[in-house]
C-alpha cells in the first residue's frame, strides 16, 4: 500500500516521541569474517528495493501521509576492530540511533568482527517502515530477487481524504446510535527505579544452558540495573523444541509463550494473572509494511503449553479494536497529540511474544558464508526510563533450518537489569520443562 495505514501511524508517531520508540532489528552470525565488499552489495539491493522509501505528509486535511521512494541510505559500515563476543548485542543496539523514517533513511546495514573469529551482520529498520516478517522478505528480495506483491494504486490526496472522512463519519455515526463507548483503562506510567535490587538469583554458567548444563545454587545478590533495556539471544534444535511442546500438548507457538510468562512469574511478577500481546501476521501477499494485528490472552499461573494454546487458538479469531466500534482511522484524520493520546498503550500488555514463523533459507547464508545464528528482535533507540511502557519482557521466535532462536528484551530494569539476568530466568523456566540452548 502506497499509504500509511493505521499502525504504521502508531509506529511514526512513536518514532517522533509520541509513544515508545521502537525498531526491528535482523542479526546474522558467522563463523569466519565476512569481506566488506559482498555486504556493500547487499547494501546496494536494499537501498533500492522496497526499504527505500520515506513518509511524506499531505497537505489535504483527512488524507493519509504517502510513501515516497528515497535512495538516500547509511552507508554500510564494518568495525575496524574485533569487538568481544561477550557485547555483541550491545554493539547491536547502538546500531538503532539515527532512524528517521520521515526525512530518511529509516534503515541501517552495518557488521562487526567479532574476536573470536567470527562476523555480526545486522539489519536495523524504524517500525514504521516494516514488521517483523516484512523485514524478512525484504532482505529475501535482496538476496534472491524474490518478487513481491506489486504496490496498489495510489490514489490523489483528494480522493484519499474523502475515503477517510467517509469512513470515519458513518462509522462514528453507526458507534454512537449504541451509545457512547467507555474509555479504555489505561495502566499508569511506570518509571524505573533506578535502584539496587536484593533478590535471590541462581549462579550458573550461561553457555549452554538448560536442564544438566551447570550446577545452580540459590544466594542472594545486589545489583543494579545496567541497561534500561537488556537483551538475550538463545538457540534451540528445532527437533527438541518440538518434542518438549508435544509432550505438554501444546505447539511450538504455546511452549514460546508459557516460556515468557513463566519468566515473567519468577523475575517477582505479583499478579496471578499475566496479560500477554500476541501479533499476528494479516498479509495474504509477500508485502513490506505493517500488515498485523494484536490479540491477547489472560495467562494463570496454572497454565500449561495445552491450556494456552486453546486460549491462543480463541484469541486469534478476536483481534484487538478500536473501542466501542468507533472507526481506527479517526486516528488518522484527528490532530497526531489527541491520537497518540486516545490510542496510548495500544497493543501494550504485560508480555509481547511475537512470533515471526519460518524464515527464508536465503537467510542461511551471506555469500559463500553459512550461517551459525540467525535471529530477529525489536530494540529501543531513546527509550527514557520516566516513559517506560506497560509491556516487561517482550520476546520473538523464529525458525530457520532445523534451529529456533529466542530473542529476549527486558523493558523492566528493576527487575531484569542485566542481560544476565535474562539467561537467568530463561534458565529456570527451561530447566523445568526440560529445555536446552546456547546462548549467542
Amino acid at each position: 500500500m502506497n499509504r500509511l495505514s493505521v499502525v504504521d501511524e502508531i509506529f511514526l508517531r512513536a518514532h517522533r516521541g509520541l509513544g515508545t520508540p521502537i525498531a526491528l532489528q535482523g542479526l546474522w552470525r558467522t563463523a569466519e569474517p565476512v569481506h566488506p565488499a559482498l555486504l556493500w552489495r547487499v547494501h546496494e539491493e536494499l537501498r533500492t528495493g522496497p526499504l527505500g522509501r520515506r513518509v511524506v505528509r499531505s497537505h489535504v486535511p483527512g488524507a493519509r501521509p504517502r510513501w515516497q521512494p528515497n535512495a538516500q541510505a547509511h552507508p554500510f559500515t564494518m568495525t575496524d576492530q574485533p569487538i568481544p563476543t561477550a557485547t555483541l548485542l550491545d554493539w547491536a543496539d547502538r546500531q538503532g540511533a539515527d532512524l528517521n523514517p520521515e526525512e530518511g533513511p529509516g534503515w541501517r546495514l552495518s557488521a562487526a568482527r567479532l574476536d573470536d573469529g567470527g562476523c555480526v551482520v545486522t539489519l536495523t529498520c524504524s517500525h514504521a517502515l516494516a514488521d517483523g516478517r516484512a523485514l524478512t522478505l525484504a532482505v529475501d528480495h535482496a538476496l534472491t530477487g524474490t518478487p513481491l506483491a506489486a504496490p496498489i494504486a495510489e490514489q490523489s490526496d483528494w480522493a484519499d481524504a474523502r475515503k477517510q472522512w467517509g469512513t470515519v463519519l458513518g462509522g462514528t455515526a453507526r458507534a454512537l446510535r449504541r451509545g457512547i463507548p467507555r474509555r479504555p483503562e489505561r495502566p499508569a506510567d511506570r518509571k524505573a527505579l533506578s535502584a539496587t535490587i536484593t533478590r535471590a538469583v541462581p549462579v550458573f554458567v550461561p553457555s549452554p544452558i538448560g536442564p544438566g548444563a551447570a550446577k545452580t545454587d540459590q544466594k542472594t545478590v545486589k545489583r543494579r540495573p545496567d541497561t534500561l533495556t537488556p537483551g538475550a539471544v538463545l538457540q534451540f534444535p528445532a527437533r527438541e523444541w518440538n518434542r518438549v511442546a508435544v509432550e505438554h500438548g501444546g505447539t511450538a507457538n504455546s511452549l514460546f509463550v508459557h516460556l515468557v510468562a513463566t519468566m515473567l512469574w519468577d523475575s517477582g511478577f505479583r499478579a496471578d494473572t499475566i496479560a500477554a500481546s500476541l501479533p499476528v501476521d494479516t498479509r495474504d501477499e509477500p508485502r513490506v509494511d505493517n500488515d498485523m494485528a494484536m490479540t491477547e490472552i489472560a495467562i494463570a499461573r496454572d497454565d500449561d503449553p495445552a491450556t494456552i494454546r486453546r486460549k491462543a487458538r480463541k484469541a486469534y479469531e478476536h483481534r484487538m479494536t478500536s473501542p466501542g466500534g468507533i472507526p481506527e482511522e479517526l486516528l488518522q484524520v484527528i490532530p497526531d497529540r489527541l491520537a497518540f493520546a486516545l490510542a496510548k498503550g495500544a497493543g501494550e500488555r504485560d508480555i509481547l511474544c511475537s512470533n515471526i514463523g519460518t524464515l527464508p533459507d536465503s537467510l542461511l547464508t551471506i555469500g559463500p558464508h553459512p550461517c551459525t545464528g540467525v535471529a530477529a528482535r525489536a530494540i529501543h533507540p531513546g527509550l527514557r526510563p520516566d516513559r517506560l511502557p506497560r509491556t516487561r519482557l517482550s520476546a520473538y521466535l523464529a525458525r530457520i533450518a532445523d534451529s529456533y532462536t529466542l530473542s529476549l528484551v527486558g523493558l523492566d530494569p528493576d527487575t531484569i537489569p542485566s542481560s544476565a539476568a535474562l539467561i537467568e530466568l530463561a534458565t529456570g523456566a527451561m530447566t523445568r520443562i526440560g529445555l536446552t540452548a546456547t546462548a549467542w
